[in-house]
């Protein structure tokens, strides 16, 4: 599996690297949200390495799901991809887009891989174990590390999204006595909280599964959890909702284990 997770995710980046530099023409889907050949190649590639290894796993795609396309996922087993997490960023010309591919097993992220191209890095989880990874020359993954969260001090630190800022997010940092935020774009977000460089991610706003799972599957493997407001875990496969659309979540708070161990306090 993580093989060719790594390998797929690789293939995309260097897919989407290519279109960056050749420059990308951009249209919009129905919701009004951009996607650019990038978008579209990537998910091309990832979805070609799935079905060849894994063809009896049904495969949850953001620009297949948007063309309608969406698989049978009632046998709890799936995978969610997100080509291009951060396709604002891409078009701005900033470097904080990711390919993002995670398995999904009874509505939990059991694996997943983040990856930014034109960063080099990526975080990884499979079997409860998370890594950080760097890539050479775009093809060779030459460094790796094990990551975990770290312990929540008195200096806390939050990660946000740099596109979607809201009142709510700056009340919860206020109410946390949070000072220090880092706005950063994409799945990123959890990837830093994994790596034990942020205590918290909070997100007041509207995310897709396929925006959220890889970088869940990677905080979980190092020792964090994402919950909803009330205290529950994120569950994936989340259809039929009465409130909104299939594979949408609700606000959630991404954090260290130890930040969630209380989450009714947490949540104020």
């Amino acid at each position: 599996m993580k093989q060719v997770m790594e390998s797929a995710a690789l293939a995309a980046g260097r897919a989407i690297m290519a279109i960056h530099s050749a420059g990308a023409d951009v249209h919009y889907k129905s919701d009004r949200s951009p996607v650019t050949a990038a978008d579209e190649e990537a998910e091309r590639l990832i979805l070609e390495a799935l079905a060849w290894h894994f063809p009896a796993i049904p495969v949850v795609a953001e620009e297949a799901v948007a063309a309608g396309s969406v698989p049978d996922i009632s046998g709890g087993t799936f995978f969610l991809v997100d080509p291009l997490d951060g396709t604002k960023e891409f078009i701005a010309g900033r470097s904080e887009f990711t390919v993002n591919i995670a398995l999904i097993r009874d509505g939990a992220p059991i694996a997943g891989i983040v990856y930014a191209p034109a960063l080099s890095v990526g975080f990884i989880a499979e079997e409860d174990r998370a890594e950080r990874f760097e890539v050479a020359g775009e093809t060779e993954i030459s460094r790796r590390q094990a990551i975990g969260c770290r312990s929540r001090g008195n200096a806390l630190t939050a990660v946000a999204s740099r596109s979607h800022a809201t009142p709510e997010t700056a009340r919860f940092l206020d109410d946390h006595g949070i000072d220090a935020c880092t706005a950063i774009g994409s799945s990123l977000k959890f990837c830093l909280v994994a790596e034990g460089l942020a205590d918290v991610y909070p997100r007041f706003g509207r995310t897709m599964e396929w925006d959220t799972a890889a970088g869940d599957a990677v905080l979980r493997a190092a020792g964090g959890m994402t919950h909803t407001l009330d205290g529950s875990p994120l569950l994936y496969g989340k259809t039929n909702q009465a409130s909104d659309a299939d594979f949408a979540n609700p606000n959630f708070i991404a954090a260290s284990a130890d930040w969630c161990t209380d989450p009714a306090a947490n949540t104020k």
